[in-house]
């Protein structure tokens, strides 16, 4: 995986997730209006900075913006301004976010939630890129990219005459499918050692590991609430457990028929493992229980964990990274 991707948060090595990946890569360096699309919790805002920090507009502004949490009569508003006078307490002009976004992104999470004024009005900014703050008689300009998110299915919205036609078409120019948690193989399991190493940093406790039975556990779970839902049970279990060892509890494991059902609709996921793939997934968990061991023997200390393992400290190195193992959390405090 590109590092640029996981130091925006996008960490995975499913089929699923490397095609998002590579489509995003490529719609970045486009400067389009893009539509990203995915259930709640996948992670749409993540692939929106991604696109952003990955353009030409990097250096610029990244403003993001959740419609469905702005009152209905503030979204315009809050959208384009307003100017000294527009209503009663508007003693002075005040930027919208547009014009906080100049040159940058402007990120329109849950746009579906857009009142039907509103979305008429960033549909004539879309065509021209012009805008008329509230209560301004004079149009202002500016050079905005819009990337728009929606859990919702956008389509079925405009069947219903719920959301502008017109303005899907703007929107849809280049559109992104964040894959969910069901979609994506083994990535529940990956996704869940990082959180735990983050938890580890952020805690300042030990690094611990998952115990067998719980990655089966992860890989059965339907994770209605997708990456954010993992990463919370995970943060709360590393928090609550005792011991080197995290076994995850609460919701029990699937019979044995359902959990065959739900393997089944992984749309992504091989029934079976062939023998490099079998064979590669267990050199990669002995090579992770080999580093946590050599941290910890070492106390850390990256250096006499080369020596111990006869390997370079710099190859040493790029393992850990490989594996999210951070060496200062097996240092002893002073």
């Amino acid at each position: 995986m590109h590092k640029s991707f996981q130091a925006h948060g996008l960490i995975g090595e499913s089929t699923a997730f490397i095609a998002m990946l590579s489509a995003l890569e490529r719609i970045a360096g486009f400067d389009a209006t893009v539509l990203i699309s995915g259930e709640t919790g996948t992670g749409k805002e993540l692939a929106a900075r991604a696109i952003h920090y990955l353009g030409r507009r990097a250096d610029k502004p990244f403003i993001p913006v959740n419609c469905g949490a702005l009152p209905d009569h503030l979204i315009e508003n809050e959208l384009f301004g307003h100017g000294k006078g527009a209503y009663t307490d508007a003693r002075e002009s005040q930027a919208g976010l547009i014009a906080q976004a100049e040159g940058g992104t402007l990120f329109l999470d849950e746009v579906d939630a857009l009142s039907p004024k509103a979305q008429v009005s960033l549909l004539r900014f879309l065509q021209d890129g012009q805008y008329r703050p509230l209560g301004s008689a004079r149009p202002e300009t500016a050079d905005v990219r819009i990337v728009a998110a929606s859990n919702m299915d956008l389509l079925q919205l405009v069947k219903e005459e719920r959301f502008r036609a017109d303005l899907h078409y703007r929107l849809n120019v280049m559109e992104l499918d964040v894959p969910s948690l069901r979609e994506r193989d083994n990535d529940a399991i990956l996704l869940a050692r990082h959180f735990i190493a983050d938890a580890a940093r952020t805690y300042k406790l030990p690094l611990r590991e998952l115990h067998p039975d719980s990655l089966d556990w992860l890989l059965c779970q339907p994770w209605p609430g997708n990456v954010r839902e993992l990463r919370n049970r995970i943060q709360r279990e590393f928090l609550m457990s005792e011991g080197p060892v995290i076994r995850l509890q609460g919701s029990p494991l699937p019979a044995e028929g359902e959990r065959r059902r739900q393997r089944d609709r992984r749309r992504a996921a091989p029934p079976t493992l062939n023998f490099n793939q079998a064979k590669q997934q267990a050199l990669q968990e002995f090579e992770r229980q080999h580093l946590i061991h050599l941290m910890r023997q070492s106390l850390g200390n990256v250096s006499q964990a080369a020596r111990l393992a006869g390997k370079e400290r710099r190859t040493l190195g790029k393992l850990l990274k490989k594996y999210c193992i951070e060496p200062s959390l097996f240092r002893q405090p002073r």
